[in-house]
Order: C-alpha cells, then structure tokens, then sequence
C-alpha cells in the first residue's frame, strides 16, 4: 500500500521593533486529490521599508500564490504552474503601482520579496525573487537554496535588483532537488537569517515540542540578538513520502493524455456522457453527469486534430486556470473534482438556457432596457477578468449565454490574455471573432482592456440596430492606419430611430478606431448608456438665446454699455 506525503510546519510572524508587519506567510496541505496532483506549499514574503503599501503586496502575493497554484492544470509541471502564477501576480502588483500615486516612485510601490517551497512527490521545487531565503537543514549546517538579489552599495546602504512588482516582466529563480524523509527547511525573512546561526536554529528545535514553538523562539532569539526589521520564520519537516511511481515520473514528462473519443451513454473518468452540446474543429463540448455526485456539468475537451499542436494545448489548459480563477456570477463558474483527473478536459457547470446568438434570433427587436440589462451583466463578467489583469479578447455573442434564470454569463476563456503570463508572440496574433475584434488587432497590435470595451459596444449596436454593425465589414479589411482613418462610424439615428440621441453617442465613443479615445473603463460606458453623457450634453445645449431669451438680451445690453464707458473714458 503506498503512503501519502505527510509533513509538519510550523511558523511565526512579528512585527518586531516597526511600527507595520510588512512580512506574510502562509501554507498550504490540501486533500486528495490536489495532494498527490500539486503537492504541499510553504511561501514567504518580505515588504520592502520605503513603502507604505509594501505589506499589501507581501498579502496578495501569498494568498494568490496559495489560490491560483491549486488552480493550474493538472497537466502542467510544479515549474509551469509555479512560474504562471508567480508572474501573474507580480504583473497585478506592478499594475498596482503604475495606477497609484507611486508611480514613478517604485521603491514606494507594491513590492514585496517572495520565496515558496512546493513539496510534491519525492522533489522540493522552489521559486524565488528576492531577499527572503530557504535553507536546507543538513546535520549541523542550514544549506541556503536561494540566492539574494540585493547589490550592496556600501555597508550601510543596499537595494533589492530582483522582487515581485518592480517591474512588469519578472525573472523568477526555480530549482528542483529530491528529497527524503527526515528533510527540515527553513523559511525565513531578512529580520531573522542576519541575527542567528545554525546552532541556535537547531537548538531551537531540539528543545521544543513543535515547530511552532520552534519557529516562535527563533525569532526570539533574533530580538534579543538586536534584529530591528519584522521577523518571520517558516520550519517545514517531511514526515513521510509516498511511493515513488513510475506512472507519476511519466506523467510529469508527458502531461495529461487526451481523451479518448467521447459519445453517448459512455463512460469517462467518473462521468457518465449524455450528449454533445458543441461541435467545432478547435474543441468538443459534452453534457455530462458526475456519477459521484450526481451534477451535470459542462464537459469541454481538446480537438484530436490539434492534438499536436502544444500551442493549442497550452491554451486550452490555461482555460481551466481561468475558470477556476475568476469567481463572478457573470462567469461561467469552473467544477472542481474530488477525483484524481486522468485525461486532459475542462469541466464547468452547465448552463440551462440559450446563447446571446440564439437570443438576438430569437428577440430580433429588443427593447432599450432589454439590452442595457444584457450589457450591464456581461460588463460585471468582464470587469472580473480586467481586475486580474486579463483581457478576454473574444467576447462575442455565441461566447455569452443566458440561463434560465436570465443571468447571463461569459463562457469561453480561449483567447483570453494574461498580464505576465501570456507568451509575446501570442499577443501580436488577430484574436477572436473579427467583426467583434477592436481595430488595433488588424494593425498587429496587442490588445487592451479598451479592446474588450470595443467587441462590448459592437454587441450592443448590433443589437439595438436590428443585427448591424458599425463600419461594417470595412473595418476588417483596413490593415492600416490610414485605412482605418478613412472608415466613419454609421450612426444609428435615423428619421424612424426612436432612440434617445445620446444613445448612439456612448456607442461611437466605445467604438472609436483609436483605443485613446474610448472609454477608459467598463463601468463608464455602462454609466453613458443610461444617462445622457456631460461632454454630450455641454455640445448639444441649444444656445442662450433660445434658452433665455430676456437674459441674452440683458447680457448683450450690458455688454454694450461696458464698451460706451470704456470709449468715454478713452476720450476723456
């Protein structure tokens, strides 16, 4: 019988002689299956002093480190699945900063150093960027497994060169090594490593009852040694290992398999098939009953055709990240198994309704406030992605359904770009639908979250016009900037429109060709859609003297009679 990986931790935090602990730490020994699929993981972070904030960056970096790892695809590696999220995370934080005050001042930004330990199977991965540091406890000597990045400019004055928010891109230290039972590692921020040594760290534990306790009096000891920063320490011991398997080593080198071909009434993995729901050449989705818990679900597999394409693959696994990433009830929400996963797929809940596409068929007149409700919920479904630092870049009718209960929800995530971690040559790439994409698309430029207001406010002209679109299909051949310059927005107000004028003036300024000039965020162009816009109404006030008569007669009088004092008085 094989045993299951087992190990103890122990941690402590303070704040020490600072006013703010600026340091967090967490951990993580999830159930199975997650344990045997993603392991244990053990992360700490370190604020930097010259901030104010920095303590926020140290909390979001562990949470969401702690969040999204569990969230990657079974069939990425620890090192894929680590470095993905890391560089996420460290692109919300930048993000942080480039939208605060701190803008040009990074070392008072969102900053933080971070360091995380992932136990998984018989290897240690370990990911770092900063001056927090891991040690190996080896007999009588703490072996340091990470390397500082910090240049020293004198004795008393040095600065971090690597962390997590400094810049938009991160370079992330990463290292495997085997591990065996009796394995101790220690965690710990700069407020602890410079004020003890390794005996006092092994005397710590040897002379408590728990790594708590030990990790407690290590920090005590740095206090009385003089420490005057936070001071944190994590103490992680492997208690046992499971057995080592080779389908497990070829998992790892070969990821998920693709499933085989799915129909009817068959049975896969712990799910019973009913039917297919959605047939196209990139991806196959099946209606299916969780035999364990009786749920139907929404399951979505690869094409077999682009089976070796590790391009499409990839896409098609940081699908199930996203879904698992992005709670909001305009998202169709991912399925979490209690099974171990054999086969590569994405299992969502299943969505008793209609596609925007079918809706627009069905209700080829909708009325005003019909339409404003449909965009206001997919706005709260995008506004989801936009606060992580995605940017769907494919929203189209047949990607929004409507349930039953007319929720409307965005449900597929394939195109969908995330900040530091999406590859560059995929953002230069025309994504999505084409009469749904912004116009910076066609000219080879990457995509921003005005892109996805753009394809928002194409949906709700198409549906307020009857199924038109606002250039047309001319906007899909301009592949230049002139091109582009030449193409003029149809406006939707006519002699029969019964519209109200400042309608159609939210619409044009959502879909103008040069991103600059639309709306900066969703909630604006939700906002001009139900009230007439203030730049809209300064340009279309009738004149004062047709407002007012009397007062633009006095005021010409008065005018007037300035001008005969001043010419008096230039007489005189």
């Amino acid at each position: 019988m094989s045993k299951s990986l087992s190990v103890s931790i122990g941690s402590a935090t303070n704040k020490g002689r600072k006013e703010v602990n600026q340091d967090f730490l967490g951990s993580s020994v999830p159930a199975e299956p997650l344990l045997s699929a993603k392991g244990v993981v053990i992360a700490i972070a370190d604020g930097i002093s010259s901030s104010k904030v920095s303590q926020v960056a140290s909390q979001t970096a562990i949470t969401s480190f702690l969040e999204d790892y569990y969230c990657t695809s079974d069939a990425w590696s620890v090192k894929t699945s680590g470095q993905k999220v890391v560089k996420s995370i460290n692109a919300w934080l930048h993000a942080q900063t480039q939208n605060s005050p701190y803008r040009f001042e990074k070392d008072k930004g969102y900053i933080c150093t971070f360091s995380a330990l992932v136990l998984k199977s018989n290897s240690a991965h370990i990911f770092h960027s900063g001056d927090s540091r891991i040690y190996r406890v080896t007999g009588s000597v703490l072996e340091q497994l990470t390397q500082d990045h910090r240049r020293a400019v004198s004795e008393d004055v040095s600065y971090l060169t690597r962390a997590l928010g400094i810049d938009q891109t991160l370079e992330i230290d990463y290292r495997v090594d085997p591990i065996v039972e009796g394995d101790l590692f220690l965690l710990a921020t700069d407020g602890v490593y410079e004020f003890v040594n390794v005996a006092q760290v092994l005397e710590c534990i040897a002379a408590t009852n728990t790594l708590d306790d030990a990790a407690e009096r290590i920090i005590s000891l740095a206090l009385d040694a003089g420490s005057d920063d936070n001071l944190s320490a994590q103490l992680v011991r492997v208690e046992h290992l499971p057995t080592y398997q080779l389908d497990e080593v070829q998992q790892q080198v070969a990821g998920l398999p693709l499933p085989p071909q799915l129909a009817a009434r068959m049975e896969f993995d712990g799910y019973e098939i009913i039917r297919p729901i959605y047939v196209s050449s990139r991806s196959h989705v099946f209606l299916a009953r969780d035999k364990d818990t009786d749920q139907t679900v929404a399951l979505k597999v690869p094409s077999v055709e682009l089976g070796s394409d590790k391009d499409y693959l990839e896409s098609f696994m940081m699908e199930d990240w996203i879904a698992k990433r992005v709670t909001n009830p305009h998202v169709v929400k991912a399925i979490e198994s209690t099974r171990k996963r054999n086969y590569l797929y994405v299992v969502t809940e299943y969505l008793e309704g209609k596609s925007l596409a079918q809706w627009m068929i069905d209700n080829p007149k909708p009325n005003l406030e019909q339409i404003r409700n449909i965009i206001f919920q997919i706005a709260k479904g995008l506004q989801a992605f936009h606060r992580q630092e995605m940017i769907h870049q494919d929203i189209r009718p047949a990607n929004i359904m409507i349930d039953s209960t007319n929720t409307v929800k965005i449900i597929d995530f394939g195109s969908t770009y995330i900040a530091g971690v999406t590859n560059t040559k995929d953002e230069e790439l025309l994504k999505g639908t084409m009469r749904y994409s912004a116009p910076e698309y066609f000219l080879g430029h990457a995509g921003t979250t005005r892109s996805d207001i753009y394809a928002l406010g194409v949906i709700a002209y198409e549906m307020l016009s009857g199924g038109k679109f606002p250039y047309g299909v001319n906007i899909t051949q301009a592949k230049s900037v002139n091109a582009q310059r030449r193409i003029q927005y149809t406006s939707l107000i006519n002699d029969e429109s019964e519209l109200p004028i400042w309608i159609d003036d939210a619409l044009q300024k959502a879909l103008q060709i040069n991103p600059l000039k639309r709306y900066e965020t969703l909630s604006e162009f939700v906002y001009d859609l139900h009230h007439p816009n203030k730049a809209f109404l300064n340009r279309t006030r009738p004149p004062l003297i047709q407002r007012n008569p009397v007062m633009f007669w006095q005021g010409v009088s008065f005018s007037l009679f300035l001008i005969i004092v001043f010419m008096l008085l230039e007489v005189q």
